[in-house]
């Protein structure tokens, strides 16, 4: 790992550790490219100590490129979960649908085909991320130093799984979410990467390449339906998609 790329994993990790952000990053730590995010993601990891416990991935659009970083496992939550307020600054909401896998798919040289994978697919469950940032100007911050920075990830708080139904409305799902009992939503209720599935096979082949093997256990949230939503309270959150059970956390 270059240097500079060294140095902004611990600077990430240090602002982590200690509850807050970097005021600028100087432009030679900047990451020029997604390979250059993901080394940055996986170097922050190794100095958190952290099993990846999951991961997140999305695109801009239905055509986009995806990307993707890998999530804490000690950031993983049950609904129900109640989190200080404090830990995450600053502090904003996203519903999404997450999937598991019914198999393991262990490191290769060679890709996955995405029938291979979507034929995997074993459960769906509703999440709730907490979307928080090291960066101070965050969102108005470098793509690639966001995506360095684990994708602006906080921590996920996931719903009760069900068994996978392949035809799950997935584009536009007739969802709510609230936030102490007011609506958050913004119309329209759409994942921009447009089918979320189609996020799973980047994910699998991501870590698979990097000598990874990703487990049943391993959870795989796919892109907010709701847009981000700033938190300036305290309260509780509920999201409910059609289908599931509520998914909950209380920031306290």
């Amino acid at each position: 790992m270059h240097t500079n790329l060294h140095t902004l994993s611990a600077r990430l990790h240090y602002a982590r550790e200690h509850h807050m952000r970097l005021d600028s990053i100087p432009a030679e730590m900047v990451p020029t490219h997604p390979e250059a995010a993901f080394e940055v993601q996986h170097e922050t990891m190794r100095l958190m100590h952290a099993q990846i416990g999951g991961w997140k991935a999305g695109g801009k659009t239905p055509t986009a490129p995806i990307t993707g970083a890998p999530l804490p496992l000690s950031g993983i939550y049950k609904t129900g979960a109640e989190l200080s307020r404090k830990g995450f600054t600053p502090l904003a909401l996203e519903l999404e649908i997450a999937f598991r896998f019914n198999r393991s798919f262990d490191p290769s040289s060679t890709p996955y085909d995405d029938a291979t994978v979507l034929q995997s697919i074993g459960t769906m469950c509703p999440t709730i991320e907490i979307v928080s940032s090291r960066l101070a100007k965050w969102p108005n911050e470098d793509p690639m130093s966001q995506l360095a920075d684990l994708q602006s990830h906080g921590a996920l708080i996931v719903g009760e799984s069900i068994p996978y139904q392949a035809d799950y409305n997935f584009i536009a799902p007739a969802l709510s979410f609230e936030f102490n009992g007011e609506s958050v939503l913004k119309a329209p209720v759409v994942n921009p990467s447009g089918d979320p599935r189609r996020t799973l096979p980047w994910v699998v082949n991501h870590c698979t390449s990097r000598g990874l093997t990703l487990t049943p256990d391993t959870i795989i949230t796919t892109g907010s339906y709701t847009g981000v939503y700033l938190v300036e309270h305290l309260g509780l959150a509920i999201g409910k998609i059609p289908g599931f059970a509520p998914v909950t956390v209380k920031l306290l």
